[in-house]
């Protein structure tokens, strides 16, 4: 993930508290709900990292062709990735 889970709390604590202060949501329940949007946030973050495992996994099952092809990883990487991101139509 590419912030801390100590950054994502705060975070999420923040967004939490400006949401209730420009009244677009209405809580009696302040740690439920910061509790949701740090579950929100985290998974959102976390996206990226999924996408490169699968990338990985993808890459080895291909390592012996582009081992004999002479591919570059990092290449096959980036393209591989692309890929995924338009798939799951992620922003990254």
């Amino acid at each position: 993930m590419l912030f801390s889970r100590e950054y994502v709390c705060y975070l999420a604590r923040e967004v939490t508290k400006k949401f209730i202060a420009a009244e677009m949501i209405e809580t009696s329940q302040l740690a439920a709900v910061t509790e949701r949007v740090h579950a929100a946030m985290v998974e959102e973050l976390g996206l990226e990292d999924r996408i490169n495992d699968e990338v990985r996994a993808i890459l080895e099952q291909y390592s012996d062709e582009m081992r004999q092809s002479g591919a570059s990883y990092q290449e096959m990487f980036k393209k591989v990735k692309n890929e995924l991101v338009r798939k799951y139509k992620a922003v990254l």
